[in-house]
């Protein structure tokens, strides 16, 4: 499960991000709504921990953002702004949850749990199903027409990304950053690697399903009977 931390107090957004590593979550953060807003609309998170007062977009306008453009991401706002008027705002303008601060990262982590419950993102019941086929993120596993196989971590997260956007182009950039992270210096040649490694997976299960280069761009997963 991975989760965005858009705070700008450094020191408690490492201590998050620690605390998240710590419990099983991948995690992304940034300190400015600009870039927040450029993580949450070109990644796919399970969970969004959004402070409230943050430098060039503030977090109240970052979430507006979000759901005008239709990304329904669970949104904890987490904020020292506890007034009733601002806690009535932050719900009014699309969060699932509102934390004040300070608080106690043992609550920080039931909340998590909670709205990702609340949105069927749990990790434990997050199959995901497209053209018939399915794959269970927490196992690996890969099933189509009765037949099933276990994919590595990283073949898994990487139909993941694409089975939660299909008949999409999505570039190498992104790709590279959701499967090994924004901060990460793998090179390129990996994913071609795993593209390959996984076409062969689903070329085995007859799945009626495949990815296409889009050249000097990233790939797509569509129906294999599209043209």
């Amino acid at each position: 499960m991975r989760i965005l931390v858009i705070e700008d107090d450094k020191d408690l957004c490492w201590l998050i991000c620690q605390s998240l590593k710590e419990a099983g979550y991948e995690t992304d953060h940034c300190h400015t709504g600009t870039d927040g807003l450029f993580y949450a609309r070109n990644q796919v998170y399970d969970a969004i921990i959004l402070d409230r007062m943050l430098p060039e977009i503030d977090g109240l306008t970052v979430l507006e953002a979000l759901r005008r453009h239709k990304i329904q991401t669970p949104v904890i706002l987490a904020t020292a702004l506890n007034g009733l008027h601002d806690r009535i705002n932050g719900l009014d303008a699309g969060a699932d949850d509102y934390l004040p601060k300070p608080f106690a990262v043992e609550e920080l982590m039931a909340r998590i749990r909670a709205v990702t419950r609340r949105s069927g993102n749990l990790l434990i019941s997050s199959d995901l199903t497209l053209f018939g086929l399915s794959l269970n993120p927490d196992s690996h596993q890969l099933n189509y027409d009765g037949t099933s196989l276990t994919l590595s971590k990283k073949e898994s997260a990487l139909l993941e990304y694409f089975m939660k956007n299909p008949n999409q182009t999505l570039p190498r950039s992104r790709i590279l950053s959701y499967v090994w992270g924004s901060s990460s210096d793998v090179e390129e040649g990996n994913l071609d690697n795993y593209i390959y490694f996984l076409r062969r997976r689903l070329k085995s299960l007859h799945a009626p399903i495949r990815l296409t280069t889009v050249h000097g761009v990233g790939y797509r997963l569509e129906s294999a009977g599209q043209s």
